[in-house]
């Protein structure tokens, strides 16, 4: 007969995980459903099928870290298992309300933590780790993400369109008992690898959330031995799922909320970026932040774009210049505002029939009825150091003002430090 702790354990696993569902979800189809690519229903779908995927195979490496490698199994009774995922939801709650994307992984990592200090059996080695890697990981992401929008972001830019379309890239005509499937007329083959490219994406993505956040909702239910590795896999998933269904349905209303600003070329680098880092790491048992590798990608896609119009060269002059003038001053002082513009800075004029610039944003994929974007010519593209500063920043909006960032990351290393303290603080005095 299964025990009430026992109820109570699923039950809050299942919290969870539907938690992650829901806030997961946006974000990984949030461009697919604004670009009229696949709808609410479907996206949830697929990324519940994927987060499967990603659960059952590589998730599998971080549940025996997070149930076994940062304090010994036998430490996870039902009760501390119970108080393990009470302090991960309940700082996810917290995050929450005061609208900041928690890493549901360090903090649920610091739940843990919390016990093996009150126990004295935390593996010192293995956090040592893990919160390597959680520093390595948002370094090399912002990295990469400068790099790309150094050198290669204009060119891909000037390659790539996406289009939405109000009816739907595919539609589907009920002409006699199986419906046809056609793609719209108005679409251009570049239309189509575009729609795709949004799609693997979303899909990649749904893979490593579930490959990262299956074991948040039950690594400790594992480690106490009320439920194994698979049984635990599909609690989480199908929680993560029931997510997709319900609470996510709002979240792709405003279309991966913090990304709707985003260029859909960008918001796809991004994703691309922290997926890739965040599988890895999971590959290697190690829980990571997806939130924070694709901020941290972000961070540096924008400050890369915006670099263009100095070569390295003359940024090191400019560094060693003991005597900067006020132009020189000013330039600094604007190159560190992030702004959304630098990403979206036109080479060329608009296109003359839409008068739009190239790379909508995601935002504007879910609001506007039709957007329909022409790639420029590779060719006129300038080369770094040959790009108008002022073109690069030009004003407003801003992606990252300081204010908002600062409270973004103090939220990201108070709600795992919350956990960690709470949790030690009620082990110590249960024990």
């Amino acid at each position: 007969m299964v025990s009430g702790l026992v109820v109570i354990g699923l039950l809050v696993a299942a919290f969870v995980g539907y938690n992650i569902g829901g806030s997961s979800t946006g974000v990984a189809f949030g461009p697919a459903v604004g670009g009229k690519i696949v709808n609410k229903t479907t996206a949830a779908s697929l990324f519940t099928l994927f987060a499967l995927v990603g659960g059952w195979t590589v998730g599998r490496n971080v549940i025996t870290t997070m149930s076994e490698g940062i304090v010994p199994q036998q430490e996870f009774t039902l009760l501390a298992s119970i108080v393990v995922l009470f302090f991960t939801g309940a700082t996810l709650l917290l995050s929450n309300i005061y609208g900041v994307p928690a890493s549901t992984s360090m903090t649920a990592v610091g739940s843990i933590a919390g016990l093996g200090l009150a126990t004295g059996t935390l593996n010192e080695s293995m956090m040592f780790g893990i919160v390597a890697a959680w520093i390595i990981a948002p370094v090399a992401a912002f990295w990469i993400g400068f790099l790309f929008g150094r050198y290669l972001y204009p060119h891909l830019d000037a390659r790539v369109s996406f289009t939405r379309f109000e009816a739907g890239l595919v539609t589907f005509e009920r002409t006699g008992m199986m419906p046809r499937v056609s793609i719209n007329e108005r679409a251009h083959p570049r239309d189509i690898v575009g729609a795709a490219a949004v799609l693997i994406v979303a899909c990649y993505n749904a893979f490593s959330a579930g490959a990262s956040n299956a074991a948040n909702a039950i690594a400790p239910l594992v480690g106490s031995g009320s439920l194994t590795a698979s049984q635990g896999i599909i609690l989480a998933i199908a929680a993560i799922g029931l997510g997709g269904f319900t609470i996510a349905r709002r979240t792709l209303d405003t279309v991966g909320d913090g990304l709707t600003d985003l260029p859909i070329l960008a918001a796809l680098v991004v994703s691309l970026v922290g997926a890739t880092i965040i599988t890895v790491l999971s590959d290697l048992g190690i829980p990571a932040s997806l939130a924070v590798s694709t901020t941290s990608s972000i961070i540096g896609l924008g400050w890369g774009r915006s670099s263009r119009h100095t070569t390295l060269v003359g940024a090191s002059k400019t560094a060693i210049d003991t005597e900067p003038t006020l132009a020189v001053r000013s330039s600094a002082d604007r190159a560190r505002e992030l702004s959304t513009n630098a990403l979206l800075a036109e080479t060329a004029e608009p296109d003359p029939e839409t008068e739009r610039a190239r790379g909508p944003t995601i935002g504007e994929l879910a609001t506007e009825p039709d957007i329909e974007t022409r790639p420029l010519d590779p060719d006129s593209i300038p080369r770094v150091g040959e790009e108008s500063q002022e073109d690069l920043l030009r004003e407003p909006p801003v992606m990252f003002d300081r204010v908002a960032t600062q409270r973004v990351v103090f939220l990201w290393i108070l709600t795992p430090t919350l956990a960690t303290i709470g949790s030690w603080l009620v082990f110590s005095a249960m024990l």
